[in-house]
C-alpha cells in the first residue's frame, strides 16, 4: 500500500510541473524550472519501473538517481536569485524569506535519492516513499500549485 502511495504522490508530483500554465521569462525562473523538470522526469523514471509501467532497467535506474542527486546539489546555487515577479513561475516568495528551512527541505530530498537502492524495481518502490515525501514537503511549503 505504502509502494501505490509513494507512485501515486510522485504521479501527482509529475503531473502538476507537466501542466504549469504560462511561459518563463525571468531567466532565474526558467533556470529554477529547468531543474526542476529534470527532477520530475528522473522521479517519473524510477517511478515507472517501480509500478511496472517500464520494464526495470539498471542502467537507466542509476542514471535517474544521479541526476536527482545532482539535481538536489545545484538547488541551492539556481534558487539563490529571486529574480524578477515573473508571473509564470511556481516559486513562492517563502523560498527566500525562510532560505534555510527551504535548503533542509532540498538536502532531504537528495538524501532520500541517495539512500534509494535502485538494485530492483522493488527496491526502487520502497525508496519512492522517502523521495516523493520529501518533494511533498517542499512542494507543500514552497511551490505555487496551479490549478
Amino acid at each position: 500500500m505504502k509502494f501505490v502511495k509513494a507512485v501515486a504522490t510522485g504521479a501527482i508530483l509529475i503531473a502538476g510541473a507537466a501542466f504549469a500554465e504560462g511561459e518563463r521569462t525571468d531567466p532565474n525562473a526558467i533556470a529554477r524550472s529547468t531543474l526542476m523538470k529534470t527532477v520530475g522526469m528522473n522521479t517519473g523514471i524510477l517511478g515507472n519501473m517501480a509500478s511496472g509501467k517500464d520494464p526495470y532497467d539498471a542502467t537507466k535506474a542509476e542514471a535517474a538517481k544521479a541526476a536527482l542527486i545532482e539535481a538536489a546539489a545545484r538547488i541551492e546555487e539556481i534558487f539563490a536569485e529571486q529574480g524578477g515577479a515573473d508571473p509564470a513561475s511556481e516559486a513562492k516568495a517563502e523560498i527566500w524569506a525562510n532560505w534555510d528551512e527551504f535548503l533542509v527541505k532540498a538536502k532531504a530530498m537528495g538524501d532520500a535519492a541517495g539512500a534509494m537502492d535502485i538494485a530492483s524495481a522493488e527496491t526502487i518502490g520502497a525508496g519512492m516513499g522517502a523521495l516523493g515525501g520529501a518533494c511533498k514537503d517542499c512542494h507543500s511549503e514552497f511551490r505555487v500549485m496551479k490549478q
